[in-house]
């Protein structure tokens, strides 16, 4: 996902985040998709609301308002899981639902805005609301005092049941009136982690969001249909940067169904009464565009500029010593080229949005992954001031970082759409797979140039020269995360090394370019973790060195590291040995976005000349284990979205046009495809960090490291297998 203050560590973000005040009121406008947020009124007594998070109901039902977008990653439970906690609830009362746009109340602590990404759900709300529920429970049990006429420190909670050693017992439910009514309490203490039920436990909990989305109930944005609704696609220039010319809608209008074509910023909406006439109006459309800006420089032409540039002086990223001094001298010195193409975040549900306004207000309901940014682009194009437009939240299918946007273009499109057809005219905006393909805020293409030197078996130097583009330079974020001149998203994870190496420098080139591009999944770990751990391996297999103790020698100021290494070598039995049985293993140790994670991966050749990866070990240490079974499905959903991209992701550009348009050309993993996985989850005291994205960047150096060991070369581009450049 993938969002960051690109020159801080996510370990001081995150510092204070307890701190902050939780939101003490709800606003009038929150209107959750179920309906339950209808049901407070501030004032009113239908529903105890004692902050922005809780709510109990008569019926003792608990709802959440989880103020990331569930696009599959878990918040709805996971927060929910913090709450239940204090709140000792039993978890079939908890229900989840997505909190409305409010940037006082819900903001990303991390960011300072509401958002979901950087892997920080439960980083960053892992005080908050835990808080939250101790708030509700320490109200609720006043409440029962009050009505018991016993001291509040004699009544117990327990799977939302309170009693009182008198025989009194009373639900949630039975006590949220007069809850309503009580003072809210500053300070409630939190739980020690020695009482907890839920957070940490093996199957305490099961996945809020599973049963609706199982059977077909939960809504996602392209289930929307409402009254009156047009359906739209926009036919967008096919190279990059071009715009409309001059375009011919007559016989687009011809086609049934199709009720008007306009131009927006973007190109040419077609409105319909469906999507099959609005995609035939779009194809029946003859637009005539204007590529004179257009960016017409195919991959083959990027990456040599690329190569190029990482043997010219870049801007300093990261060192220390005197690595050029010492690869000048050293008598072993090894160097390797990486080339990491484009690749699209291709998520199950393309980008859609739905809006409908009256001229003087505004409703917006689509997977929004920053709701404050969005919120304001639609206000601002609508004319509206901020209050008069809503914002909800749906569950979205995927997004890998393609829903948060700097740009914010799915939203200013959404609302240039609507604005153009006019008023009372609700509007269902759709991305098509090949629209999405096409459409570019790609992970950027990138080269990393890197030289080792090793001497009497040991590395002692190291330099990387790393080229690709910024989504940063250039924007309205630049002065905030640009730090002189380094956009740490093109560098995190290879500017500093946990490998203690006395010699050391990266510097980083970011050309400018004219393909939209955006982070996807674990950002600049996606290349920096393959450039810096197949390069690793290479100088140890260089020093003689066993790839598992050679890395454990060169980490000792990393403990976090070392143990995860250690726990994945164990779990996988790690013995240096080379193939068996026509199988070898690689490994990979990464720490991204405040999490470790290292991997073992089991590969062998198919009589195809393909890697086939039969296993894959993993480790992971992200503090506090809040859900295990989430973090488990988070690793093995990492690992298989990362296998496959590494395997056979690829976005190419021909003269500047995108050549894949869909997924019979951009391959993904195939189920068959998929390896085993074993996971350990390491106990730990620490803060909990993220889970989302760190399981993907060990896993593509991991079988680059096993086809090593099986006497193949490691694949210097990517991907490994069928790559077009």
């Amino acid at each position: 996902m993938t969002v960051h203050d690109q020159n801080l560590s996510r370990r001081s973000l995150l510092k204070g985040a307890g701190a902050l005040v939780i939101g003490l009121h709800l606003p009038q406008v929150a209107r959750a998709q179920s309906g339950a947020g209808a049901a407070f009124r501030p004032g009113g007594n239908a529903t105890f609301a004692p902050n922005a998070f809780v709510r109990v109901a008569p019926d003792s039902t608990i709802t959440v308002l989880i103020k990331h977008i569930e696009f599959g990653q878990g918040p709805f439970t996971g927060l929910a899981t913090l709450v239940a906690e204090e709140m000792d609830a039993d978890w079939g009362q908890m229900r989840s639902e997505h909190a409305p746009a409010d940037v006082k109340l819900y903001a990303n602590l991390a960011f300072g805005v509401q958002g979901t990404g950087g892997s920080t759900a439960i980083a960053n709300s892992w005080e908050q609301m835990r808080k939250a529920g101790a708030t509700a429970r320490a109200m609720l049990v006043q409440a029962a005092a009050q009505a018991w006429k016993v001291p509040a420190s004699e009544i117990k909670v327990e799977a939302g049941v309170l009693s009182h050693v008198s025989g009194k017992q009373g639900r949630f439910g039975e006590f949220a009136e007069a809850a309503s009514r009580l003072a809210v309490p500053d300070n409630v203490p939190l739980k020690p982690a020695s009482a907890y039920r839920l957070i940490g436990k093996e199957g305490a909990v099961r996945r809020l969001d599973s049963a609706d989305k199982s059977r077909g109930k939960a809504e996602f944005t392209i289930d929307i249909h409402a009254p009156n609704m047009l359906t739209v696609v926009v036919a967008r220039p096919p190279r990059f940067g071009g715009k409309v010319g001059s375009f011919d809608a007559a016989e687009a209008l011809k086609v049934k169904g199709v009720v008007d074509v306009k131009q927006i910023g973007s190109g040419v909406a077609v409105y319909a009464n469906g999507m099959w006439p609005a995609l035939k109006g779009r194809e029946a459309l003859k637009v005539i565009w204007d590529e004179s800006a257009a960016e017409k420089r195919g991959s083959r032409e990027l990456i040599a500029e690329y190569r190029a540039l990482a043997r010219q002086k870049g801007v300093v990223a990261g060192s220390h010593g005197d690595a050029e001094a010492v690869l000048a001298k050293a008598g072993t010195v090894i160097e390797a080229e990486f080339v990491f193409p484009y690749l699209a975040h291709a998520p199950m549900e393309p980008l859609d949005g739905y809006l409908q306004w009256d001229g003087s207000e505004a409703l917006a309901r689509f997977g929004s992954q920053f709701q404050t940014t969005e919120h304001m682009t639609i206000a601002t194009i609508l004319g509206l001031p901020p209050e008069k437009v809503r914002l909800e939240t749906m569950l979205a299918g995927g997004s890998f970082g393609r829903r948060a946007q700097v740009s914010q273009h799915l939203a200013a499109e959404l609302a240039m759409a609507a604005k153009a057809i006019g008023p009372n005219r609700p509007v269902k905006l759709v991305w098509t797979r090949e629209d999405d393909l096409s459409g570019g805020y790609y992970r950027p293409l990138f080269v990393h140039r890197l030289r080792g030197a090793v001497n009497e078996g040991k590395i002692t130097a190291w330099a990387d020269s790393i080229v690709g583009q910024s989504f940063f330079l250039g924007t309205p974020f630049e002065a905030m995360v640009v730090k002189n001149g380094i956009d740490a998203t093109s560098v995190e994870g290879a500017n500093e090394l946990f490998y203690e190496i006395a010699d050391f420098h990266c510097e980083v080139n970011n050309p400018k370019v004219g393909v939209p591009t955006l982070w996807w999944r674990s950002v600049g770990h996606t290349h920096t973790a393959y450039a810096v751990e197949c390069f690793v391996d290479e100088l140890l297999q260089a020093a003689g060195q066993d790839p598992v103790a050679g890395r454990l020698a060169l980490m000792n100021r990393h403990p976090r590291a070392v143990g995860v290494l250690k726990a994945v070598a164990e779990l996988a039995k790690w013995n240096g040995s080379g193939p068996v049985d026509g199988r070898a293993r690689g490994v990979a140790v990464v720490e991204s976005f405040g999490s470790f994670v290292a991997q073992i991966a089991e590969v062998s050749l198919g009589s195809d000349g393909e890697p086939k990866v039969h296993k894959v070990w993993c480790a992971v240490d992200c503090g506090v284990a809040v859900n295990p079974d989430i973090i488990r499905a988070q690793m093995e959903g990492g690992i298989g979205f990362g296998l496959g991209h590494a395997l056979y992701g690829e976005i190419t550009l021909d003269q500047g046009r995108p050549v894949q348009a869909n997924f019979d050309t951009y391959r993904s993993l195939r189920i068959h495809e998929m390896p085993e996985v074993e996971v350990a989850i390491i106990s730990s005291t620490e803060a909990p960090t993220g889970v989302g994205e760190p399981g993907v960047p060990p896993i593509g150096p991991a079988v680059a490291n096993a086809l090593a060991k099986l006497g193949q070369p490691r694949p210097r581009q990517l991907p490994m297998v069928g790559g077009t450049v």
